[in-house]
């Protein structure tokens, strides 16, 4: 048995295939896959992700230790309060740790990472506290519910009251505002617009069945993937690693390189990947015949020795073929071959994302 979020009860109660992921009991799915895949894509669809972890980062040297331990730089949040960051947080060699998002909430910052990366992340950032006057403060009496979808805005604005719905308004992508004791932030894993939600615990189903009742499908884990996939979302532990650089990743623009005199933990490790030169990148690949590309899947590369391997493939709902994202040689053409039961098989080579916004950028 793993760890359970406060709506495990909800899922069991709407039939969700429970599986374990990253230590917790979630839903994998809630009788098909593809149904709630098309339902975020084409209406609204919510996802349980409070098995993520929330950490709040406050003291006077609250910004210096970020900028510190981020390859991005959180001084790019001063502008905009509640405005949200996507960074790596790296090790010296330049691996990625984690990949988190923060956001700036005056004179301190509320930090997201991955669940499976958890018991790593807390001991990595406390580390680094240690050598500035800081605060971490996990917040696991909080639950998250994202909802996602062309109409997920407008459906949980009907819902949350005035107070919350004006918050709402006021949402810029990629902020998040404090609602009472919610906390709002107008980001998401799907390549949709949306919400995600964090909300005491105790308040989770509340809001879960009052969505649902709505017509909000409750969402898996299976069409999380999809989705992400498709918006050409990068997975930690598949896209990258600690062995594996942002630069690599297709991350480089989450590096801030400037100002010049900002060290970060792994920036040396990453000036002199630079300066030697990439010898991989992440590419997007497209099979319109029959077959599912998967991850581990070997790539060749014509007039390459070297090979290179799919990190995430799946089938596309939304277009009706396989996609998949590949760490590759650079030298890449715009077709490549992968090793498939046995046999080569050509597929195209694309830009690393697909779709967005219910449409196909392919």
């Amino acid at each position: 048995m793993g760890n359970k979020t406060a709506l495990y009860a909800t899922h069991q109660a709407m039939g969700g295939k429970l599986v374990d992921f990253g230590g917790w009991d979630m839903p994998l799915h809630y009788g098909s896959q593809i149904e709630e895949h098309h339902k975020v894509r084409q209406h609204a669809g919510m996802f349980d992700v409070s098995h993520m972890t929330v950490v709040d980062v406050t003291g006077k040297d609250a910004k210096a230790y970020l900028q510190y331990l981020l390859a991005n730089d959180v001084a790019k949040l001063d502008s905009v309060f509640g405005k949200a960051l996507y960074s790596g947080m790296l090790n010296p060699e330049g691996g990625v740790i984690d990949d988190l998002i923060v956001y700036n909430l005056g004179d301190w910052y509320r930090v997201v990472v991955n669940c499976s990366t958890r018991e790593k992340d807390l001991a990595w950032m406390n580390k680094i506290a240690a050598n500035y006057t800081v605060t971490l403060t996990e917040r696991a009496e909080l639950a998250m519910i994202a909802v996602q979808g062309p109409q997920a805005i407008a459906i949980t604005k009907s819902l949350v009251g005035s107070d919350k719905a004006g918050i709402i308004d006021q949402l810029k992508i990629f902020q998040g505002l404090p609602a009472g004791d919610w906390f709002i932030g107008r980001t998401g894993y799907t390549g949709e617009d949306g919400l995600e939600i964090m909300l005491p615990n105790e308040q989770a189903a509340g809001l879960w069945n009052a969505l649902a009742n709505a017509g909000v499908a409750p969402s898996g884990l299976g069409a999380r993937d999809t989705l992400r996939l498709e918006a050409g979302m990068n997975l930690y532990g598949h896209e990258m690693n600690e062995s594996v650089s942002p630069l690599v990743a297709n991350m480089g623009w989450t590096i801030a390189w400037q100002p010049a005199e900002r060290d970060f933990i792994g920036r040396a490790a990453l000036e002199k990947q630079k300066a030697e030169g990439q010898l991989h990148k992440l590419v997007g690949l497209v099979l319109r015949e029959r077959g599912v590309l998967r991850a581990e899947q070997i790539v060749s590369v014509e007039g390459s020795d070297e090979k290179g391997v799919i990190t995430s493939g799946t089938f596309s709902p939304s277009l009706g073929y396989s996609i998949a994202l590949a760490r590759v040689p650079v030298a890449i053409g715009s077709h490549c071959q992968v090793e498939m039961r046995g046999k080569q098989i050509i597929v195209d080579v694309v830009a690393p994302n697909f779709v967005r916004n219910g449409k196909a950028l392919i």
